[in-house]
């Protein structure tokens, strides 16, 4: 039996001396699975934790390159049960042609530091103005609970309403770009695919409506810690464990 922890990867080697990214790292899992042989199509792989052990990262990023590799092909995710090599792995060639950018998990922990202190501006900045337009976000995305594209739009909005309420454009740059980073992104979809749930929405509609009373109740300290609990637990939801 192969010894997974000491096998060296001369792939690793020089990936690892270019690319840090989730991309660099789904390619070393590839060359891990095509020349071990050990890893044939069906078989499960190691855990998540195992792979970050070995090749010295964060779970979250074996996460976001696990993502990458079942966007390709070569894996399968299955909740649960694990990680599988796809039966169809060598059908076709590997390009990994992602998106270069920071993965969809790695922005949401990004946003739930900078929008947690956007809420906070807002709560201390916001006019009545801003509060209407926050709260028509609101009501349109509880009533597209069961839409879940017209939920998404609306759930944008509110986010993009409260950065308005700051007053600061280049926070509205920043809130913007993030969320419409992760969302152009295909590992996002296939995220959403695993972990998105009808009751994850439902739970995003209470998060958000507290995050509203305290903007409008002008309390910067439970809009920060109303916003950071929101994203957090999104985070938490796309990042438990697949068995």
């Amino acid at each position: 039996m192969t010894d997974f922890s000491t096998q060296p990867f001369a792939h690793r080697q020089d990936a690892e001396a270019t690319d840090r990214s989730y991309i660099g790292l789904a390619k070393q899992i590839h060359a891990l699975i095509a020349a071990s042989g050990e890893f044939e199509a069906g078989s499960r792989l190691p855990s998540e934790r195992t792979l970050a052990d070995k090749f010295g990262v964060s779970r979250t990023q074996v996460r976001e390159a696990i993502i990458a590799l079942e966007v390709q092909g070569v894996v399968e995710v299955r909740g649960g049960s694990g990680i599988y090599v796809s039966a169809g792995i060598g059908a076709k060639p590997v390009t990994f042609e992602l998106p270069r950018g920071p993965g969809p998990i790695e922005t949401l922990r990004a946003r739930a530091l900078i929008e947690s202190e956007v809420a906070a501006l807002a709560a201390t900045e916001r006019k009545d103005s801003d509060l209407d337009r926050i709260f028509s976000a609101l009501t349109t995305m509880r009533e597209q609970m069961h839409d879940k594209q017209a939920n998404d739009a609306a759930d944008r909005q509110f986010h993009m309403r409260i950065a308005e309420a700051t007053g600061n454009a280049v926070l509205l740059h920043m809130v913007t770009a993030m969320w419409d980073c992760a969302r152009s992104d295909p590992l996002w979809a296939k995220i959403e695919e695993h972990f998105h749930t009808p009751a994850m929405r439902a739970a995003s509609q209470e998060d958000h409506q507290r995050i509203f009373a305290a903007i409008m109740g002008r309390d910067p300290v439970a809009a920060r810690e109303a916003m950071q609990s929101h994203l957090s637990r999104v985070v938490g939801e796309f990042t438990q464990a697949w068995r």
